[in-house]
């Protein structure tokens, strides 16, 4: 029997899903800052900003940035970690990675990238003080395997930061639907040629677990402590959980 999973709001094999959400990636990796800055009207700088502030990185941290991308959350937690820290910068999609490397190396940094799974870590155990995932973890197949597996990989008392999209406040719901399944296809038509995988966007949004099912699905992935903080009225929610 196979087994099926959601893509936006189509059912796919669950072995394929991964080769799809590749293909909206390859497609909007060349326009995928500026869309960010528009899409969000500049406020996911405001969001990765607070992700930053969260961490609260010192000196010497060793960071694993999971969906990379374009390497925002690396080069803020870079500054953070200095010469003697190491953030290594990830993304299972090889045209962001590349985006983001040729991005860093721009402004002089020169990080570990690699492609890689986040349901098959190739790292030890407790080897990090903070992973970090920004709006990746609705993309994963499993997100139960892949959480467990950021754990693993955490050093006790590490934190895992999980930026991701959410559940809006009620009363925000019809207009940002109308946002989402009206603007943003055509947006993302005007400026990358794609209206499909800002269709996809939306629908994997709201495919998305809410702010407390995220929350319960983290706890029950061995992180004892997890707390959230809803931002631009759930818009977006950034959990935190702790390793013990």
């Amino acid at each position: 029997m196979t087994n099926t999973t959601h893509f936006g709001f189509k059912t796919v094999d669950e072995k394929e899903k991964a080769k799809h959400v590749r293909g909206v990636f390859d497609s909007v990796a060349s326009k995928y800052d500026v869309m960010n800055d528009l899409m969000s009207m500049g406020l996911h700088r405001m969001w990765k900003a607070y992700t930053v502030q969260v961490a609260n990185l010192k000196e010497g941290d060793q960071v694993l940035d999971i969906a990379g991308g374009t390497g925002d959350l690396s080069m803020a937690f870079a500054k953070k970690v200095g010469a003697s820290g190491r953030v290594v910068h990830t993304d299972i999609n090889e045209a962001m990675l590349s985006t983001g490397r040729d991005r860093l190396i721009n402004h002089g940094l020169v990080l570990p990238t690699l492609v890689c799974d986040a349901e098959k870590l190739p790292f030890p155990d407790q080897h990090f003080n903070v992973v970090s995932v920004a709006f990746g973890l609705r993309n994963m197949t499993h997100k139960d395997i892949a959480l467990k597996e950021m754990c693993r990989v955490l050093k006790p008392g590490g934190k895992l930061l999980v930026l991701e999209f959410s559940k809006v406040a009620k009363p925000l719901e019809k207009i940002y639907d109308w946002y989402s399944f009206k603007v943003l296809p055509h947006m993302g038509q005007l400026v990358a040629g794609d209206a499909d995988s800002y269709r996809y966007l939306a629908e994997s949004i709201r495919m998305h677990p809410g702010q407390e099912e995220l929350k319960t699905l983290m706890k029950n992935s061995g992180f004892a402590h997890v707390d959230f903080h809803n931002l631009s009225a759930g818009v977006v929610a950034l959990h935190a959980g702790i390793k013990c």
